[in-house]
């Protein structure tokens, strides 16, 4: 990764989305189902699902496929991604709502 935090989030996203794109048909985008499956899989495991709100978690997954092309793009991922960030972010400084108050 970078040589600074920020670097090295950039790095890993992008590092993230090419590794599933690579694997779909279409280059540059990757199957909305199966990002979603991904992400919901990584969010439990990871443990940031009781890091943020249900609301904040329905909010972000909302953003894939905003185009409605069953795939994700670059800019799609981002959205979603920085609202996962978001949600942890309120959570964190304790301005969102708690994950079993939805």
């Amino acid at each position: 990764m970078g040589e600074n935090k920020l670097e090295g989030v950039i790095e890993g996203m992008v590092e993230v989305f090419e590794e599933y794109a690579s694997t779909g048909e279409k280059k540059h985008q990757i199957d909305m189902e199966e990002l979603k499956t991904m992400l919901e899989k990584e969010v439990e495991q990871s443990g940031l699902k009781d890091k943020m709100s249900a609301e904040d978690l329905k909010e972000a997954m909302e953003l894939l496929d905003k185009n409605h092309d069953g795939e994700v793009n670059f800019r799609e991922f981002s959205r979603c991604v920085a609202a996962l960030a978001k949600g942890y972010y309120k959570q964190k400084r304790g301005k969102g709502k708690k994950k079993d108050d939805s």
